[in-house]
């Protein structure tokens, strides 16, 4: 990525991408996918190349800054990464620094709903369509709930309002269950 500096270009080096990457999770306040990651710094906003990125992220979990969530396709940000970031994040740009923390305020949320409702359908063999639709946590699934609607329509239905949905279904369940 290159970054004006004084109305002049100037190329940020592997040490401040990394130190970006890592703000991310910082900000963000939750794991994120690889391919989250990728979208939120290259694809969503300038702030990396998308080889550079993918490159960066390998080496932050190899040196142990960032971490594989077990279980997960997630990653998180390690204490050691937290507490370089403490030391050298006044080196990340300040102008990138005021994008991250807007762009965070503004999608934590859509992020976490993202990776804590899962929805997805499939056609059986009789026509119909099962409609499959998770709740996670960091560590578990809370609720899996499968559905057979009779066609398509419906199941791209249920696909389409399960994010907004979901909470509103497990209190209910969960209400219901234990009253």
């Amino acid at each position: 990525m290159d970054f004006e500096q004084d109305g002049v270009p100037t190329r940020l080096d592997s040490k401040i991408q990394k130190l970006i990457i890592l703000f991310v999770f910082d900000k963000m306040a939750i794991s994120l996918s690889e391919a989250a990651l990728l979208d939120i710094c290259t694809s969503e906003n300038d702030w990396l190349s998308y080889m550079e990125c993918k490159q960066y992220l390998g080496e932050l979990i190899d040196t142990n800054l960032l971490y594989r969530v077990p279980k997960s396709e997630y990653i998180n940000i390690t204490q050691d990464g937290i507490g370089c970031l403490a030391l050298f994040f006044t080196r990340i740009p300040t102008s990138i620094r005021d994008d991250i923390n807007a762009y965070a305020r503004e999608n934590r949320m859509r992020y976490k709903k993202r990776q804590s409702y899962f929805c997805d359908y499939s056609k059986n063999a009789d026509g119909t369509y099962t409609v499959i639709m998770k709740i996670n946590s960091d560590i578990a699934t809370l609720m899996e709930l499968k559905l057979v609607v009779a066609n398509r329509q419906l199941a791209k239905y249920l696909y389409k309002s399960w994010v907004d949905k979901a909470s509103q279904t497990y209190a209910l369940i969960h209400d219901t269950l234990l009253d």
